[in-house]
């Protein structure tokens, strides 16, 4: 029996040293605790698990306003903000900060003004851009000095990762570390990213669960160490990478990053890609980090790969449509005059803004299914059998001529020639030299 009482009193103990804010540390940040706790219990429990709580930042260090602000106003004792904006972070986590303000997730919000959101205002309507488009890439928020919060329900809820918000700054960081647990843990996970880096134009999250970086995270999930403090891949996990492995967290080469374009070589969003100023820095800030589990020659190979794809789609496909485009445009052919309003427009579309794109990071993440059927299959067929056909439909000479031309060119020819001819050129290695160019070393 004495056994048993001192093991309650050394267990009571050690739950005395777990370092989790009492009561009185909670309430002595001010009044918003002790009413939250009851009127919103599972925020209050949401910020009492996480590291703001455990070092004492409460409600008002985040949320505390000016009266300047044009989205401030009073509650109680205080006067707040219901936007926390990477402005008021950026007190605390300065360089963070400063990385993703200088990043692509800072400028997701500029789409407001892109072919993707007048067509979703033109075909479908402002209620779908609204839920649809500015839900990922982010809102300019607006003040509604009638709501009790001062904000306007078309604008918020939105946690963007390119939000325009009132005090001029650009972003959203809860998009990643959401409130109120502002979990590391959490971003480091391929679902923080999978809201947004999914679906038919950008399927990031479906090419990594094909993937073999996918399958290996997966099973090997409870292996990942993700609430350590230092994250270093190769050291502290190496089971699998993540989507921030590669783009943003530490390796034994590179630190931690916001900036998620730092290790990106090629931009792969418009209809012919295009590599980024300073591309050979960016691309060996990957390799840093793929060497942490694989060889360089394995790293190189890779890319050797990835780069001959994107040069293939490039060539072959993007450069040939948008010059048929370009002169159908340019000649007037089109029969209705806004943007979207004819089929070739929407096949266009499709092949560089769907189809490429899936082919494109399909072959960048290692992504078989989303290079070959889900990407460069459809863009084939569909350049074949529905954008030439549609651009000969004008009747055009001059289209028809760039189009006579195209075919007899060696990557096209294939088509008025016989198959056994075909096969055998593939055997012997001859119909893959037209593809020799395409491949290009550092």
């Amino acid at each position: 029996m004495r056994y048993l009482i001192f093991i309650v009193i050394l267990g009571t103990a050690f739950l005395g040293m777990i370092s989790l804010p009492a009561d009185d540390t909670v309430q002595s940040g001010g009044q918003c605790m002790v009413c939250h706790k009851e009127q919103s219990p599972g925020l209050y429990n949401q910020w009492y698990e996480s590291q703001h709580a455990v070092h004492n930042v409460t409600c008002i260090d985040c949320h505390e306003a000016e009266s300047g602000d044009s989205d401030a106003y009073d509650h109680y004792d205080a006067k707040i903000a219901t936007l926390v904006t990477p402005k008021d972070c950026g007190k605390c986590h300065e360089k963070e900060t400063s990385e993703v303000s200088n990043s692509y997730h800072a400028h997701a919000g500029e789409i407001l003004d892109s072919n993707d959101a007048y067509l979703a205002h033109v075909a479908g309507g402002q209620p779908v851009a609204i839920v649809g488009c500015e839900s990922c890439h982010g809102a300019k928020v607006k003040i509604d000095p009638s709501s009790p919060n001062r904000l306007s329900p078309e604008t918020w809820p939105n946690s963007g990762i390119g939000r325009i918000n009132p005090d001029g700054s650009k972003g959203s960081c809860n998009a990643c570390h959401t409130r109120h647990v502002f979990s590391v843990s959490q971003a480091r996970q391929p679902e923080s990213c999978s809201k947004c880096h999914l679906g038919p134009d950008h399927p990031q999250k479906e090419i990594y669960e094909e993937s073999k970086h996918g399958n290996a995270y997966y099973t090997n999930k409870d292996r990942m160490n993700l609430n350590s403090d230092r994250w270093v891949v190769g050291i502290d996990y190496y089971a699998a990478p993540t989507c921030a492995t590669c783009h943003m967290s530490a390796s034994d080469k590179q630190g931690i990053t916001h900036d998620v374009g730092d290790r990106i070589a090629w931009t792969l969003r418009p209809i012919v890609s295009v590599k980024k100023d300073n591309w050979e820095t960016k691309r060996q800030n990957l390799i840093d980090v793929c060497t942490s589990c694989h060889g360089t020659t394995f790293a190189q190979g890779h890319f050797y790969q990835f780069d001959a794809t994107v040069e293939l789609y490039n060539e072959k496909f993007a450069k040939p449509s948008k010059d048929i485009m370009d002169l159908v445009r340019s000649k007037g052919l089109l029969e209705n005059p806004a943007s979207f309003s004819n089929k070739i427009e929407w096949t266009f579309w499709e092949i560089w803004h769907h189809e490429g794109r899936r082919a494109r990071h399909g072959a960048s993440m290692m992504g078989p299914d989303y290079s070959w059927w889900h990407g460069i299959y459809d863009v084939a067929q569909h350049f074949y059998f529905k954008l030439l056909p549609e651009a000969r439909a004008y009747n055009d000479p001059d289209v028809n001529q760039y189009i006579d031309d195209l075919l007899k060119q060696p990557m096209h020819e294939w088509m008025g020639r016989l198959t056994p001819e075909l096969k055998e050129e593939i055997r012997t290695g001859k119909l893959q030299d037209i593809y020799k160019s395409l491949f290009k070393k550092k």
